[in-house]
């Protein structure tokens, strides 16, 4: 994963299959995309896509993001690039306990503040902290760039009312979501089990993300708005895509996953395609008869 492309976005197109490529057809030609290379596939408006591609784009746990209008939502993914449960069950038990659960947000608040130590506050606190650091944030890129900033607004649906830096925080946000639910869903975790946002499908994701919208979806946004552009969602996605590139995002978030899930893992350990029984007393093999247990 941390080797991918962080997403390539195609519109009113078809996409195909041609061998283990990705095949992306319009009125000017075709364009080979190797499935193996994409940590996603956005599909924008009047994109039309094969059974064909999207089994490939499964089989090489790719994610396929439709793009509409109003920004991104996502619908599928395909199966985990690792073959070990290992870090997802760590998601789950750490998830799961109040203490272990509070250790690994505030492990994630850390690295927001780094030099700091957040080892004692809460997390009405560190909620507190973060919003303090975010409008700062905001306020920072705003005399920067000279992009007028009041507040942050978010209308489901109903984009087109926002203004062009809101709009464009938008877009930028639903491309970091797509990009990191791609790199969640490859390392086998579960993208509900979040430890700071909770109660969504997609918790997880917003969590992680989180780590990173300060750094790459904020500069971007404000940079398109300044730059003028006529249509900020679409222009803050080639921003976002070179920022991702930049700062070498995906690499940075599975190993940042990996550390807070995780922190001792063998080097090959998603190649370990095992399967296991579980006992209270542990593991045993499977694919064994067991019968002289049951006395």
């Amino acid at each position: 994963m941390e080797d991918r492309l962080s997403f390539v976005y195609v519109e009113r197109c078809t996409v195909h299959r041609d061998a283990n490529a990705i095949t992306v057809t319009d009125q000017e030609g075709t364009v080979h995309v190797p499935a193996a290379t994409l940590g996603a596939l956005l599909l924008g408006p009047g994109t039309r896509v094969t059974h064909a591609a999207i089994s490939l784009l499964g089989d090489c746990g790719a994610t396929a993001v439709w793009v509409g209008e109003n920004g991104v939502r996502y619908y599928a993914h395909g199966r985990s690039l690792a073959r070990s449960s290992r870090l997802l069950e760590a998601q789950a038990r750490l998830v799961s306990n109040q203490r272990t659960r509070l250790a690994v947000a505030r492990a994630m608040y850390e690295q927001r503040f780094p030099g700091e130590d957040v080892s004692s506050l809460t997390m009405s606190q560190l909620r507190g902290r973060e919003g303090a650091r975010i409008r700062k944030v905001y306020r920072v890129h705003s005399e920067r760039t000279g992009v007028p900033w009041t507040k942050r607004e978010y209308r489901p649906g109903e984009m087109e009312l926002d203004d062009f830096i809101n709009q464009a925080l938008t877009a930028a946000n639903s491309c970091l979501y797509g990009i990191v639910h791609s790199v969640v869903v490859a390392l086998g975790c579960a993208p509900g089990l979040g430890f700071i946002h909770t109660g969504n499908d997609r918790s997880f994701v917003y969590d992680v993300a989180d780590l990173y919208k300060a750094e790459v979806v904020i500069p971007a946004a404000f940079d398109v708005v300044a730059a003028g552009a006529a249509e900020p969602a679409q222009d803050v996605r080639r921003a976002v895509r070179d920022a991702v590139v930049k700062h070498r995002l995906l690499e940075r978030a599975a190993r940042d996953v990996s550390r807070l899930l995780l922190p001792v893992l063998d080097e090959e350990w998603y190649q370990e395609d095992r399967v296991s029984l579980w006992s209270d007393s542990g593991e045993v093999p499977s694919g064994a008869n067991y019968e002289g247990d049951a006395s």
